[in-house]
């Protein structure tokens, strides 16, 4: 048997997803040790860029770390699939506990911000239907 964590996206009320074991249907919480739900951090500096649809539920998104910024080393940005908005970045807490090589999926979005789902770089998650 895999250890392997492989997900489904099931639609949830008000526009976002909830999560679900894929082998056995059986709801997955937001706070499962296997996987983190983050609320994006800084979304307030961009907000040109958060209504745009690449940032919507469902969406595949670039965990981009910045070594070189000036206010934390372990920064990790939040991008759209093709890096060409950043809606924010990973809170500081647990951006320090990320290795590097994580996929983020969009999840939810809310007033003012946007809930990310953040698992190990061999997770599957399995994408929203049409």
């Amino acid at each position: 048997m895999s250890d392997r964590l492989r997900l489904w996206l099931e639609r949830g009320g008000g526009g976002g997803y909830r999560l679900r074991d894929a082998a056995t249907g059986a709801p997955v919480r937001w706070e499962d040790p296997r996987l983190r739900v983050v609320a994006v951090a800084g979304v307030t500096f961009r907000p040109e860029s958060l209504p745009d649809t690449s940032f919507d539920p469902g969406s595949r998104l670039a965990l981009v770390p910045e070594p070189g910024n000036e206010h934390d080393p372990n920064a990790v940005g939040i991008w759209n699939e093709e890096r060409t908005l950043q809606a924010g970045y990973v809170p500081r807490d647990a951006a320090a506990e990320l290795t590097g090589d994580e996929q983020a999926v969009s999840l939810w979005r809310v007033e003012g911000g946007l809930r990310v789902l953040i698992v190990p770089a061999d997770a599957w998650v399995g994408r929203p239907r049409s």
